[in-house]
């Protein structure tokens, strides 16, 4: 395997309060890595490193290749009431590239109607967001970042406010896109329980720590 992104003694947090400090570790193509620790601890904040969303205070992220991401926000942090279908939120994956004003092609929506059959909610397709379960809820937003064809799929807290069976079946398709498409994820969690057998290597994050 071959190193994605390194992270030298790096620091990370908001205006002046450190988060994390000190970090030291490689991000390597075609791994499975769990982000594990309590809410509050710095996970979310790792992810947003990775995306480039959030600067490092201090030392080092070294991107070692143009990496596509796909990513799968936390649940709780979005605005379920979305007046949209399915579809259409799987469409806004493409929105980065395409822009507000250019209309997905039918091509692009076949795309997507076959994604949401992937990931398990092919009859939600044309249902309101808002209307969908939790857990189905979730699919749409992986089938929504697998649109943009990642290289690295990263997952804020993918099991959070889903049950075991829930949690189980998203996991699962997760197992499914690594073995069958090749992809690097990350993923972050609370339960180590939950996530032990799907990582290939587990990172504890706590506050001040990692």
């Amino acid at each position: 395997m071959s190193r994605l992104i390194s992270f030298e003694d790096v620091a990370l947090g908001y205006g002046r309060r450190v988060v994390l400090g000190g970090l030291e570790f490689g991000i390597e193509d075609g791994e499975v890595l769990g982000f594990v620790g309590p809410n509050g601890g710095g996970k979310t904040t790792i992810l947003r490193a990775v995306l480039g969303i959030l600067e490092p205070l201090g030392g080092t992220l070294r991107r070692h290749s143009e990496v596509r991401f796909g990513y799968v926000p936390q649940r709780s942090r979005l605005d379920g009431r979305w007046p949209l279908r399915a579809v259409d939120i799987v469409l806004m994956g493409l929105y980065r590239e395409a822009g507000l004003v250019r209309r997905p092609g039918g091509i692009q929506r076949e795309e997507a109607r076959a994604l949401l059959d992937y990931v398990g909610v092919a009859g939600a397709t044309e249902r309101n967001f808002s209307e969908l379960s939790g857990g189905q809820q979730q699919r749409v937003l992986l089938a929504r970042a697998l649109i943009t064809r990642p290289q690295v799929l990263v997952l804020d807290e993918p099991s959070a406010g889903l049950d075991i069976a829930g949690t189980a079946q998203l996991l699962r398709i997760v197992d499914d896109l690594h073995r069958e498409r090749g992809l690097t994820v990350l993923l972050s969690s609370h339960d180590l329980n939950a996530v032990a057998n799907h990582v290939d290597r587990v990172a504890l994050v706590l506050q001040g720590a990692f």
